[in-house]
């Protein structure tokens, strides 16, 4: 443990009146006394778990004080006084703790996992490190719609050496963003100590190599951490950067309370008890004159009165009476998505990779909030040069090149939804999105459902084989996230379908990963209205009409399809069939799935997805569950084969499912 900043705490009052410093002390008793009571609750069983932040209170309160209410604060486990000190409900705050319906997340959420716009406080994951790129996004978009307003982003030591740490420090830095990125520094990432962590002196010295300024403060002196972060925002305000504060501290409890404390060495308790934040910043007052030596106590005693009334007002709201349909039904925000049709009536034959452009294009008109973030999506126009001529037409603000941090934009994305404002972030490729999993499966997906913060985020992918790229960049990733309640997965196959979908995808404020088959770019064509209209996501399309089998499929297998039976051959006996185009997988549509199988009473489900795990396998038994009685054969898939995608034509000719789809459907002729 470092202990530079072991000395002596010195209080600068600098232009603080009485009544501001009075203030400050009520701020940061009000989370110890809770504190307190929370820890002799746990002794008594009625509560389950507490991260305690005994130790740390300066820092959350310092911070949030000096800020400007309507600030965005970006916290962590260990920060109540954040909460405490934006006067969140304490009636709240406990029901929140106790899982109860009233709670901030109605009992979705544990502990300090939630999120409140009312308070301008942004809910955490588990994570961590997302949490800093969120706050870059907040910041964002303060700086496009010129507000003179910061954002503060808590991590902890052992957060910065996630991934996400870097890229945040990163992207703020790049683009200069009003957001201080706070490390409380208190020794020990869970119980891994600090030289375990890093071999810098101090965690603040990463920003030299960022660009941005870094700075180490005592994070056990409020008055320090309160006029540091005073005098910061002014800076940052009058011209926007970024800012590395690290806050030296000590974590008088365990990680959680049944961590225990047993790898702390005990002179280091004996140590920073010293260094209490809140007795020093107490006898300091005393001694000052500024309050009376009974005023603690009494003080004391009337928060102790407010919380143990909190505490048992909200243990007495009953347990909650789960509800499936109604935890169903609020995965998504409420989507208020009008179904608009083209003003006029002219139509132009253009290529799928110009509808994709087209729609971009149109939508960047009609909102002006939006926001297309991406690697190379600027003057280059994208690798696919989808955004071509963007830059000229809306500027460097709205068309953003990226660093290569795939994780930090996707999260940055969610940070501009928080400040109502939308976002498309392009995926170079769609194999690219691993790298960036964490943020849409945990952050994007879930934070409505957790905390009511809709993420109004496009996540554009170019999928997909039969270009001869190889492993990497050939991927149908989609089953990746058909998995992930909260997430919309949308997949055209048309010229006409890739503008209206994609129209309807930014239009609606739900996350959306978007599909485009890169071999369909510049291979399929099709008449496209020349004016912006949008289509119903969540509803396939019947694109050919047969009696004899039904062949269920997206994106490139529509065309497969297509060609499968256009060319099939009397000698081989009779074919028509239907095609059903799901065209959004997530959520698909049961409706159009069941007529086309009570119809025809075959169904083949073809995908370019590898075969184990994809979604033909879950519209499969689909199928045998619901529509059983219906069926004159099994249902029958036709995928790629359960290997990476290889690079040699012949080898991927032989991976795709289009190399086996006229034998399948010959089984499912013959059955």
């Amino acid at each position: 443990m470092q202990l530079n900043f072991l000395r002596t705490m010195q209080f600068e009052r600098k232009n603080l009146t009485s009544e501001e410093l009075i203030l400050l002390y009520q701020q940061i008793l009000k989370p110890r006394v809770i504190e307190e009571r929370m820890l002799k609750l746990l002794r008594q069983g009625r509560v389950s778990k507490w991260f305690s932040g005994i130790g740390q209170e300066a820092i959350a309160v310092g911070v949030t004080a000096a800020l400007e209410e309507d600030e965005y604060v970006c916290p962590l486990h260990r920060n109540l006084g954040v909460f405490t000190t934006r006067n969140c409900d304490l009636q709240q705050l406990f029901e929140q703790f106790q899982g109860k319906q009233n709670g901030f997340s109605q009992g979705r959420e544990r502990s300090f996992h939630f999120g409140t716009n009312k308070h301008h406080i942004v809910g955490m994951i588990s994570h961590l490190g997302p949490q800093l790129c969120v706050g870059d996004g907040i910041a964002l978009a303060s700086k496009l719609k010129k507000e003179k307003k910061i954002t503060v982003a808590f991590t902890g030591d052992g957060g910065t050496s996630e991934g996400d740490f870097h890229e945040a420090c990163n992207i703020a830095a790049v683009w200069d963003l009003p957001i201080i990125i706070l490390i409380e520094n208190n020794g020990y990432g869970l119980s891994t100590p600090v030289n375990e962590q890093f071999r810098c002196k101090q965690l603040a010295d990463r920003a030299i190599g960022y660009g941005m300024k870094g700075l180490t403060i005592d994070g056990n002196n409020i008055l320090e951490v309160y006029n540091t972060v005073k005098q910061l925002r002014e800076e940052m305000i009058a011209n926007p950067h970024p800012v590395l504060l690290e806050c030296m501290t000590f974590r008088m409890r365990g990680h959680e309370e049944a961590s225990g404390v047993k790898y702390v060495p005990k002179e280091l308790f004996e140590i920073w008890e010293k260094k209490d934040p809140v007795m020093n910043y107490e006898n300091w007052l005393i001694e000052e004159g500024i309050i009376s030596p009974d005023y603690p106590e009494m003080l004391k005693e009337e928060y102790d009165k407010e919380v143990r009334a909190a505490f048992d007002a909200a243990d007495k709201q009953p347990e909650i009476n789960p509800d499936s349909q109604k935890e169903e039904r609020e995965i998504y925000y409420p989507s208020a998505v009008q179904i608009l049709n083209p003003k006029s009536e002219i139509r132009n034959t253009i290529r799928f990779v110009d509808a994709v452009s087209q729609g971009l294009s149109q939508s960047m008109e009609k909102y002006t909030e939006l926001v297309i973030m991406g690697q190379d999506v600027a003057e280059y126009g994208g690798v696919f040069k989808i955004t071509e001529g963007f830059v000229e037409k809306f500027g460097k603000e709205r068309v953003r090149n990226t660093p290569i941090c795939e994780s930090g934009v996707l999260s940055a994305a969610l940070g501009l939804s928080v400040k109502g404002m939308k976002a498309v972030v392009e995926m170079q490729f769609a194999d690219f999105v691993s790298t960036g999993f964490n943020p849409i499966v945990n952050n994007l997906a879930k934070s409505y459902w957790r905390w009511g913060q809709n993420a109004d985020v496009v996540v554009r992918m170019p999928t997909g084989a039969g270009v001869g790229a190889g492993p990497f960049h050939s991927q149908s990733n989609e089953a990746w996230f058909f998995h992930v309640p909260g997430l919309k997965i949308v997949y055209p196959s048309s010229s006409y379908d890739a503008k209206g979908l994609l129209c309807a995808a930014i239009e609606d404020p739900n996350p959306v990963m978007f599909f485009e088959h890169k071999a369909l770019y510049r291979s399929v064509e099709g008449e496209v209205p020349e004016d912006y209209y949008t289509l119903e996501i969540g509803k396939a399309k019947l694109v050919n009409e047969g009696e004899d089998v039904s062949i269920i499929t997206y994106g490139a297998g529509v065309h497969w399809a297509k060609e499968a039976v256009g060319s099939w051959q009397p000698t081989d006996g009779s074919l028509t069939a239907d095609i059903l185009d799901l065209r959004t997988l997530l959520p698909f549509d049961k409706e159009a799935i069941a007529e086309t199988v009570k119809k025809t009473g075959k169904v083949l489900i073809l995908h370019e997805d590898t075969l184990i795990g994809g979604i033909g396998a879950e519209i499969s038994a689909y199928i045998n569950e619901h529509l059983f009685e219906y069926l004159d054969a099994p249902v029958m898939r036709c995928a790629s084969l359960d290997t990476p995608v290889p690079f040699a034509i012949s080898l991927e000719k032989n991976f795709l499912a289009k190399s086996r789809l006229q034998t399948s459907i010959e089984r499912l002729i013959r059955y």
